[in-house]
C-alpha cells in the first residue's frame, strides 16, 4: 500500500477526513454547515467542507458517494467521481443531489462522502492507422449478452 503525506488546511471544526477501517481505500469527508440545510427531491446543492490541500504532484483526490446515502436516502454526488487537481489549492466542495422522493437534511458534521487520493499518468498520444485486434473488437454497450 502506498502512503503519501498530503499538507492540509481545515478550517470546518470537524475532524479530519479519515478511514473507517484499516483497509478502507476512502476517507470519510464532514458537511462544514453552520447549520441544517434540507436537500429537497431531485435539488442538487454545494455543500462546504472547510478542507484545502496541496497533493503532491503525479497525485489526485477523487470525491465518490457513500454507499449507504445512495442506498438508504437516495443521496449522491452529481459529478461523480469529482477530481481535485494536484495544483488546486481551493476549499473543496461537494455537489450533492438528492435523487430520492422525500426531503433530506444535511446535517453539520455529517458524513457526505468519500476520498480517495492516488497516482495518475499523463498520456502522450501515438496517432496511428489501425489498432491492434482483440476478440471483442468494437463490440460496444451490451454486446455480451445477460447472463
Amino acid at each position: 500500500m502506498d502512503q503519501v503525506t498530503v499538507k492540509i488546511i481545515n478550517t470546518s471544526g470537524q475532524p479530519l477526513p479519515a478511514y473507517a477501517t484499516e483497509s478502507a481505500a476512502g476517507m470519510d469527508v464532514r458537511a462544514a454547515l453552520t447549520e441544517p440545510l434540507t436537500l429537497q427531491p431531485l435539488q442538487r446543492a454545494l455543500i462546504p467542507t472547510g478542507l484545502r490541500v496541496a497533493l503532491p504532484q503525479g497525485y489526485e483526490m477523487q470525491m465518490r458517494p457513500r454507499s449507504g446515502l445512495a442506498l438508504k436516502h437516495g443521496i449522491t454526488l452529481l459529478n461523480t467521481p469529482g477530481t481535485i487537481d494536484a495544483d488546486y489549492r481551493g476549499e473543496i466542495g461537494v455537489i450533492l443531489i438528492n435523487l430520492s422522493d422525500t426531503p433530506f437534511v444535511i446535517n453539520p458534521g455529517e458524513r457526505i462522502c468519500q476520498m480517495v487520493v492516488g497516482p495518475y499518468s499523463h498520456v502522450t498520444w501515438q496517432a496511428v492507422d489501425n489498432l491492434d485486434t482483440t476478440d471483442r473488437g468494437d463490440g460496444g454497450f451490451g454486446h455480451t449478452g445477460v447472463k
